[in-house]
């Protein structure tokens, strides 16, 4: 969310920006509304010292046994002049608050031009794609060829885009959620949370799902309580802090947390919605900064290598890209994307983003701390993936599969699963 204040004052360069993210901010509305709104404010304290002055006055004609009946009368007047400027200022206020939500963050300047996947600028490349003397199954056909995927059986309970893992398959499920837990809070100092997966509106809004995105999201209730299902944690987790003064020396904040997503997916079609890419229900560890502002730059390349590491530990072929100013999520001022090779696609795939969202999160769910003076001011939040567990699973047993259809798994997970090999027929070995 923005300060009006500040976008008007940016003038033609407000426009710009967001211009390079597709939105046209239409300044001469937002200028009409911050206007109104200050009118009414200079309106209803004029007419509230007025109304001040008059009660004073009802009060010394009294003592002086003087006729009050006009001064009443304007009393009366007064209070409701007041009430109807209120009421006016409540709208326009609620016009003002409407606008700014609806206005995405500004890009940062190194974001290059574009508004797709194709106009991201790559970063860096990390391992060689695997090559195969066969040609490579894709993951649904692995999984359930080993019988440790199962999407009919899924689609029957919930129908299509869910998926069951078994035997195995659901055993390297808790197995990578449990490494990339690992790696997060011993190797680079994050706190692990267990949140609600059920959260109000205030706090969709206050990450930014709402009001933009309220159609792509699950939501439920009973009798008046509306609550929506998590997206992704960085919701409640972020949110955590909504509405307080963090201590300067508290920072930075490093949360994470493991928990399930629930995602319409709109807009989603042809391969991936076949298997574990684009689901409805699915499970992630999520990374989570509350920074300084002044350190939000150097928190993301940290925390884009914190991601890297998941991928590193398991000896996935990946690189990183990023993302074009149009291409950018409603949020974020600046990410970077880390995609996985898919062998079965012959293609890097999307499997992290990580994002600065500058001040922009921390306006709209009141996050602050104190400058060097002791005076509040915003803080900057960040957020990742450590990583989704459906497609990493997708990626390693892509990247895994031998040619007589076992998988042979990366020597990090067998302390966690206690074994390394998947045979043909699912059975774990050695």
């Amino acid at each position: 969310m923005h300060d009006a204040r500040a976008l008007i004052d940016m003038g033609a360069e407000a426009v710009r920006r967001l211009a390079r993210r597709g939105y046209a901010l239409d300044l001469a509305a937002l200028e009409g509304l911050q206007s109104r709104r200050n009118q009414n404010i200079r309106s209803a304290d004029e007419l509230r010292a007025e109304s001040k002055r008059v009660a004073s006055e009802v009060q010394q004609t009294a003592k002086a046994g003087g006729d009050i009946s006009k001064l009443k009368e304007r009393a009366r007047e007064l209070k409701d002049e007041i009430r109807v400027i209120e009421a006016g200022q409540e709208q326009v206020q609620e016009e003002l608050r409407e606008l700014l939500l609806s206005i995405p963050n500004l890009p940062a300047d190194e974001a290059p031009d574009g508004d797709s996947d194709a106009d991201a600028v790559e970063v860096r490349r990390v391992g060689t794609p695997p090559g195969f003397s066969f040609e490579p199954k894709d993951h649904v056909d692995l999984g359930e060829a080993t019988g440790i995927l199962d999407f009919a059986r899924a689609t029957k309970l919930s129908g299509p885009r869910f998926a069951v893992t078994r035997g195995a398959g659901a055993a390297l499920e808790r197995a990578l959620a449990t490494l990339f837990l690992d790696l997060h809070t011993r190797r680079h100092g994050y706190v692990e949370h267990a949140v609600p997966y059920l959260v109000t509106r205030k706090t969709m809004t206050g990450t930014g799902q709402l009001p933009k995105f309220e159609e792509d999201l699950f939501k439920t209730g009973v009798a008046d309580r509306e609550l929506f299902l998590i997206p992704t944690a960085e919701v409640p987790l972020t949110n955590l802090y909504a509405d307080e003064i963090v201590p300067p020396a508290e920072l930075p904040l490093a949360l994470t947390a493991q928990t399930p997503c629930f995602r319409s997916e709109a807009g989603s079609y042809g391969r991936d919605t076949r298997g574990l890419i684009r689901q409805h229900q699915f499970s992630k560890v999520e990374m989570v900064r509350i920074v300084d502002p002044a350190e939000s730059g150097a928190e993301l390349e940290r925390m884009v290598g914190h991601a890297e590491a998941c991928l590193k530990e398991l000896g996935l072929a990946y690189r990183v890209v990023m993302l074009a100013a149009g291409d950018t999520g409603f949020s974020a001022r600046l990410t970077y994307d880390i995609e996985v090779w898919i062998p079965s696609q012959n293609t890097y795939r999307e499997i992290s983003s990580v994002s600065d969202f500058g001040t922009f999160q921390a306006r709209r769910a009141n996050i602050r701390t104190r400058d060097e003076n002791g005076k509040p001011k915003l803080v900057a939040t960040l957020n990742g993936s450590g990583l989704p567990i459906g497609r990493t699973l997708a990626a390693l047993l892509e990247q895994c599969q031998q040619e007589d259809g076992s998988l042979v798994l990366p020597e990090a997970l067998v302390p966690y699963l206690g074994f390394r090999r998947i045979a043909p027929d699912g059975t774990p070995g050695a």
